[in-house]
This record gives structure tokens, sequence and C-alpha cells, in this order.
């Protein structure tokens, strides 16, 4: 094998798993993979050399000529992710009997010129068994074909590089000679110009030829000299003939090999799909028509996908007499957009990289072959011009409006730089400084982008315009968006005038008082309609709170409010009042900033604290604003075990007697004076303290006065009263019934045709009694008396009594059981219905009836 190696610098993005790393620079997102006769390496960081490393002490600089003689292709993506595609059967793969190849690679990150560059070497080993007759391989930038050779054992013997094992750039030189066996590969006939080369012409001119332990492998360039372009079926297909000779004493042998690949004009595009069309005989590789096509695969980055993939990312695979149809969706998942720039306008084109993989078998000849084709489409560039989406808010006043500006929709290649108004030039660092609020927003799916900003009326690059006849001031903003393409930094730029025309608007008043119980807070919005939202307290006013507190006017509204309610604050606690704050904000809608700002603060006359003459006491503590941290609930008076008797987020009350709780007394003259605190317990103000440190302690004195040696006098009258409270008699008929249930679940309940019914003694009888006309929930059913006998007439002896007065009996040793009732599927109204259940053992004693069987019950309610 004889191989010519131009000179020259690639730049390469890739990496692999089964990584052994000279040095420890950062790199991300390996992977490595074995697909079928192709190799695949993927990585995110990017590189800045790749050398192939051969028989472990050989270093060869892969440039982009050497990468398409060898065997390998690359790709890349706007986003700065690569793929790295290699034959198995590439010039530098250790080829294993051709079952094992192993391929080392070595990639250099960008260094600096005061240390030398990270490098990395990556390996990957795949099996292939086993191959068919003829494997054709189409790549993005050469064609390869490999078939099964009958000669003995020919292997291509390569010759040292000149200038030692490390050749980075250069010429190198691999000679190739055909021994074994007295074979020797001579020359090289491509068709159909007859042209012959000997082996070294055939490296020379950019082609490759090797001799593997088993097979013939030929790989030209998609443009070489010696490929043509033939029309197959309606497709044009460039196409690779030869025939290659070995000689030996007094034997000349030829073995024949075809290679045949799409080109780009195989494809049909429409703005939504891409179609691509692939000739089903492939006639420059077949002998006959008679075939048989055994597998029709498709992937994507060479890789299969299943029918459920495919189905999932829209692709679909049709198979005709005279073609097989590939269509993907524009946009679809597995490729991607590219920006580009054309007259300063702005376009993209859609990328990706299909795969078809196919086998078949000649009838006549009965040899298979492998074909596959790595096809990389791009769409041409669609205009996709950008537009300015005006978000403003107009029912606003000047003072608080905001431009909302929209540019977009972008893919992700695409920054923004700089604005240019008339007036200045800013980087986006620079508006957002300015307080322009510059974001990026992405699609859900992060596939595309947009770029948001804010621009205040007030700043000085809006031009303002009043037309005091009209009402009305316009807003004029002029900018130049300044963009870029990466990576190749392409500049272009999208300019956008936006107008906004308001009314002029006078802001609301707002005013407010207070009565003995209440906030009342009035907002005039003179005449215009309102355009902002009420805050009151922490708390939006929405539907359901103005229905409540709210009355309109016809230019005005008033909010009446409790001092009580949650949304006002209290800031402080006296003896006999609480001082109250209520804070109301009007916010414009549209950016939250504030219109008006009103505060209305107010003493409320409370009773806090309460004197019984019986010698209790009563408080309530209050929570204040100068202590947002304090939970009531864990208030206490003097004595830590006495906490209070209710508590909520705001409020806590305590009852206690004036001898307990740690409560003091003084005697001033004839005064008895009781007091006690409330605060919280020492551990917990500590904690209290330590998370807040700048929240106030919380103490409130609680006292009580009483009057010593006084005695009261207290009267009452009693008479009896004229008569005695009854219920009224109602009039009217209820239709009851009664049933035996089957078991103590009442779920089923026996018939007619099963009396009569067999128990045994002490076998539980289920009873129900039942309303069954009545739907007035205010009706009961009340089980007066309730008995037993032994014929249907309810009057005959003998008779045992159940129920006596709504009561079990309590003369019978086996009392009957109540049950409740509860609200289910059948049962409406638990109080129309009654359950019991009584044991069997009432007729025991009775000759009558001795099977135990119970024939009817009747009962009286």
């Amino acid at each position: 094998m004889i191989i010519f190696l131009s000179s020259g610098l690639f730049c390469l993005l890739m990496a692999a798993v089964g990584i052994q790393a000279q040095q420890t620079p950062s790199i991300n997102d390996l992977n490595a993979e074995c697909l079928g006769n192709v190799i695949r390496l993927s990585v995110a960081p990017l590189f800045e050399d790749v050398d192939a490393v051969f028989n472990d002490t050989q270093i060869i600089n892969l440039t982009p000529g050497l990468a398409t003689q060898c065997g390998f292709s690359f790709k890349f993506d706007p986003m700065g992710n690569a793929m790295f595609f290699a034959s198995l059967q590439n010039c530098f793969s250790q080829n294993m009997d051709d079952k094992m190849f192993s391929l080392v690679m070595q990639f250099r990150l960008p260094g600096n010129h005061m240390t030398e560059d990270p490098v990395y070497r990556v390996g990957k080993t795949c099996s292939y068994t086993p191959w068919t007759s003829r494997e054709i391989l189409c790549d993005r930038n050469y064609m390869e074909v490999s078939v099964r050779r009958t000669l003995p054992d020919i292997q291509t013997i390569p010759k040292q590089p000149t200038g030692g094992p490390k050749a980075r750039s250069g010429n190198f030189r691999r000679g190739a000679e055909a021994v074994a066996s007295g074979y020797k590969m001579t020359a090289v006939v491509f068709s159909p110009s007859k042209n012959v080369m000997n082996v070294d012409e055939v490296q020379r001119k950019g082609y490759a030829i090797a001799n593997t332990p088993t097979r013939l492998v030929l790989r030209s360039p998609h443009n070489a000299e010696e490929t043509y372009l033939q029309n197959v079926a309606g497709v044009p297909m460039r196409v690779l003939s030869t025939s290659t000779f070995f000689e030996q004493k007094w034997l000349v042998t030829r073995v024949d090999a075809t290679a045949v690949c799409p080109t780009p004009e195989a494809v049909a595009f429409t703005p939504e799909v891409i179609t691509w069309y692939m000739p089903k005989h492939i006639d420059p590789l077949f002998s006959s028509d008679a075939f048989t096509m055994l597998e029709v695969y498709m992937g994507i980055d060479a890789k299969r996908l299943d029918t459920e993939e495919m189905a999932a990312r829209n692709y679909s695979v049709l198979v005709t007499e005279a073609h097989i149809i590939v269509e993907i969706p524009v946009g679809a998942v597995g490729g991607y957009f590219k920006s580009h720039i054309q007259d300063d306008q702005y376009f993209v084109t859609y990328t990706i990289e299909p795969m078809l993989e196919l086998l078949w078998i000649e009838e006549v000849a009965h040899e298979n072959t492998s074909y596959k084709v790595l096809f990389p489409i791009t769409t041409p560039p669609m205009a996709r011009p950008p537009q300015v989406r005006n978000y403003t808010p107009l029912d606003t006043v000047p003072e608080q409006a905001v431009f909302v500006l929209d540019l977009g929709t972008f893919n992700l290649d695409v920054e923004l730089l700089n604005i240019t108004f008339p007036t200045m030039v800013l980087t986006v660092a620079e508006c957002n400084a300015r307080g322009f609020n510059v974001q990026e927003q992405r699609s859900p799916d992060n596939t595309l982008k947009t770029f948001r900003m804010e621009v205040p009326f007030s700043d000085p690059v809006v031009f303002k315009e009043r037309r005091a006849e009209q009402g009305v001031t316009t807003f004029t903003l002029q900018l130049i968006y300044g963009l870029v393409i990466f990576p190749e930094y392409a500049p272009f730029s999208h300019s956008a005038v936006v107008d906004a025309v308001l009314l002029d608007i006078v802001p609301p008043s707002v005013t407010g008082n207070c009565d003995q119980e209440n906030f009342h807070i009035t907002v005039d919005y003179r005449n215009q309609e309102p355009f902002f939202v009420v805050l009151v307290g922490k708390r939006l006013l929405n539907h359901e709170f103005a229905q409540q507190y709210l009355t309109e006017g016809d230019t005005d509204f008033t909010i009446t409010l409790p001092f009580s309610s949650p949304d006002a604050v209290f800031e402080s606690v006296h003896s006999s009042s609480v001082r109250s704050r209520l804070d109301v904000a009007l916010l414009n809608p549209y950016n939250n900033m504030t219109i008006k700002y009103f505060s209305l603060a107010c003493s409320f006359l409370k009773t806090l604290t309460e004197c019984f003459s019986n010698g209790t006491m009563t408080a309530l503590a209050v929570k204040v604003e100068s202590a947002p941290g304090l939970n009531p609930g864990q208030l206490t008076l003097s004595d830590p075990a006495c906490g209070p008797t209710y508590s909520d987020d705001r409020f806590a009350y305590f009852h206690f007697t004036v001898n307990s709780c740690g409560t003091t007394r003084k005697f001033i003259n004839n005064v008895m004076l009781y007091e006690n605190e409330i605060s919280l317990p020492d551990e917990l103000e500590v904690k209290l303290n330590a998370t807040t440190s700048s929240e106030e302690e919380y103490q409130l004195k609680v006292s009580c006065y009483y009057v010593a040696n006084i005695t009261r006098t207290l009267a009452f009258l009693t008479r009896p009263r004229d008569n005695e409270p009854f219920a009224e008699t109602g009039t009217g008929r209820l239709m009851v019934r009664m049933r035996l249930a089957q078991d103590a679940s009442y779920n089923t309940f026996h018939q007619e045709e099963d009396y009569p019914v067999v128990r045994y003694l002490r076998q539980p009888l289920h009873f129900e009694v039942e309303l069954t006309t009545s739907s007035d929930p205010k009706v009961a059913l009340v089980l007066d008396h309730c008995w037993a006998t032994l014929n249907e007439d309810r009057d005959s002896r003998p008779r045992w009594n159940l129920i006596i007065n709504g009561c079990e009996n309590p003369e019978d040793p086996y009392r009957v059981v109540f049950h409740p009732v509860e609200v289910d599927a059948r049962v409406q109204f638990p109080s129309h219905v009654k359950r019991f259940e009584v044991l069997y053992v009432f007729l025991a004693e009775d000759a009558v009836e001795q099977s135990g069987q119970v024939t009817k019950f009747t009962q009286q309610s």
C-alpha cells in the first residue's frame, strides 16, 4: 500500500471514549460507538489538530486531503459539537484477521505560547463479522468499496516515514508491495477511460488501494478524475469502476471493484419536506436484473433508527419498483439550523445527515452486497426576516410606561452585540446598566431565540411629541440592532422604529379616614377608565375581595375594611386601644410599577384586658409590625406553663384566675392591683433574636383593679312558667317498611319468596326499618315499640318485646343491638332509617315452631 501525505493544518472538533490522556485539560461529552463498518466519535470542545497513531509509534497529521484518502470524515454544527466518522478499513486501523479493528487517534487542544498544546490520545476497538461479498460505503468526502479476494494472502508492507516517527507535517510516504505465493499487485485499470496506473500512481493521485487478510479495498474522493456521472433511474450517481491485476510468474488474476454513490442532485426540496431519491436497482453494481432486496434501514449520523424512533421524528421510507424514497420534515429532530447573511438579509438553512443501509443478493452470482450511504443534506437558504414585536401597554401613565420589544426569531448561533440609538451606541451590558433590561429568551424546545428589551418612555433616547389639542402624547423609539453569527463572526443589523400614543392621563387620588371599627379608603380616578390594579396590604383587590369590601361611585370607589383585617398591620398596642395601619398601592398591571401609594394609620378603642368579679381575668395579645417573626401561640404569662386559650397567626387570648400563672398582687390604699406579663419564654426570645437581630422584644403588661372591703348586692326574681313546652302534633301519612337483611352489611335483603327463612338458636337477625316516601330531612323515624309473635296476628300471644319506649327491653337477657346508619349510595337521609340486631332465642322455650323457622315479624312505630 502506497500513501502520499500532503502537508497542512486542519482544525477538528472531536474526541472519544476509552481515553488515555498524556495531560489533563478540560473535556466534556465524549462518546465513541461502533456502528457496523463505521466508527463514530462525538465531542463538544474544540481541537486544534488531529493525528493518527500508527503502530503505537508513528504520529501522522490528519490533513483534509489525507482524511479523504484514508477513510475519515468530519461533521460540525453551529453549537460547537462535532462528529468524527472513520471507516473500519481506514489506513491506520490495526486489522486483526478482518474481524477486529483498533483505531488510535491523538488530539491537541489549543494551548498558548507559554506551554505546549494539551494532548489526548484516544482509542476504540470494534468487531465486524461476517463480511458480505462486497461492501460499499459512501461518505461525505469519499467513496469506498471492499470486495472479497480469492487470492492467497497478500499483505502490504509499509516503509518507515522519512524524518523519524513524528511526521507532523510535510510528505509522508508508505510503500506497498503485494507478496505472497508469488503474487504481486501490478496495475489498476479505470473504466471507462481504460487508464492504467501502477500502485504508486494510484496513491499519488489521491486514491487509496489496500489488501487486508481477505479483502481488496479501494477508496476515492467523489470528484476524482477517474470517477464519472451516470444517470440511474433518473438519479445522477457518481461511479468509480476499477480492475486490479495481480501477477504471478505464469499467471495474471483480475479483481473487479465498483463503487456508486448518490450526488446532491438526488434530493428535492420544499419549504416543509426534504425528499431523497435512491435508485433501487443501481445498474453499475448489478450483473443482471434478478436480485432480492433483503434489508432496508434508515438512520441518522451513521446510526440505525427503529420504526418507533422514525415515527416519533416523522421520518418515512418508501420502497417502490424503481426507487427508495426518504422523506424528512424540515426542522425534524436529528438535524440543525444554521444562520446566514446575504446582502444584510437573514437566511437559514437546515442540515441533516440521513443514512441508508441496504443489503441485497444477486440470484445469478449468489453474491450479496452491503451498501451504506452517509448523505449530508443541506436545504437551500430560506429567508427568515426578523420581526420587531411591540408589546408596549398603552393604558398607563407616561411616567410609568415602558416600551417592551421582542426581536426575532433567530437560530441559536445568533448573538446580540449592541443597539444603536439616534444619540448613542450601547452594548448589551451598557443597555442593562441603563435599565433597558435586555434579555435572551428561548423557545420551549431550545431551538430558537428572541431578544427582549424594555425601554422606559422617560429615557432620553425616546423622542416625545405632545399634541395638546388631541390630548395625547406620541413616544417614538428609533433603534438599530447589531447582531453577529457565530462561529464565523458574520455581522448584520436590523432597524426598527416603534411608536406609542398615550392619552394624557391624570394620576388618580387616594384619600381615607377611620371610624370606630373600620378604615375607609376612597380612590378617585377622575372621569377616566381605571388603568391600574389595587394592592390592599399585601393582597390584590380581586372580584371576591371587591364584592365584600368595595362600594363603587361614578368616578371613584371606596374600600371599607375592619381595622382587625389581616390586610392591615398593628403598629402598637395600648391598654385600651390598638393603633392599626392600612397600606394601599395603585400598580401598573404590566410592569408592577407603583402609580400611587397611600397609607392610613388610626387608633381604635379596644378593651384588651377584662376583669371579672369572680377573680378571673382575660387578656388579648396582638402581633405588632415591629415583631414580624412572632408566633402568638408561643406567648405565655409570667408562668411559662400558662399559654393562650386560643391563638392564631395574629392574636393570642388568655383566660386565668388572679391567683395563678405568676400573677402578682399589690395593695394601694383601698385597691388591690393584680398584674401579669405576656411575653415569649426566655429560650424562644433568645432564638428569635438570633435569627432576626432587628426584631424588638415582645412584652405586654396586663392588670386588674379591685376595690377592697366592698359588698355588692345581687337581686334576682323567679316565677313559674305559664305553661310547659310541648311539641305540636302534625298529621299526615308516612309509609314505613321493615325488612330482614341477609347479613350485617344491610346491602341485601330477603324477598317475599324467601320466607320462611331458616335461622338457628343465637343466630343474629338484622332488621331495617325505613321511611319510604318522605324526602324531608327534618323528619326522623323513631321506633317506639317493637315485638315478635308466632303468627301474623300482631295482637296474638305469646309475644316477645324487643324495643320498649325506643330502647332495648331491659328484662331481655339478649338485648337488641342498635346499629348506626350512615349516608351511602342507598341512604340519603340517615334519620329516615333505623337498624337493629336480634338474637334468635325468644322462641326456644316454646314448643311451637321447633324447627327454628321464623315466618314474619310485625312492628309498631
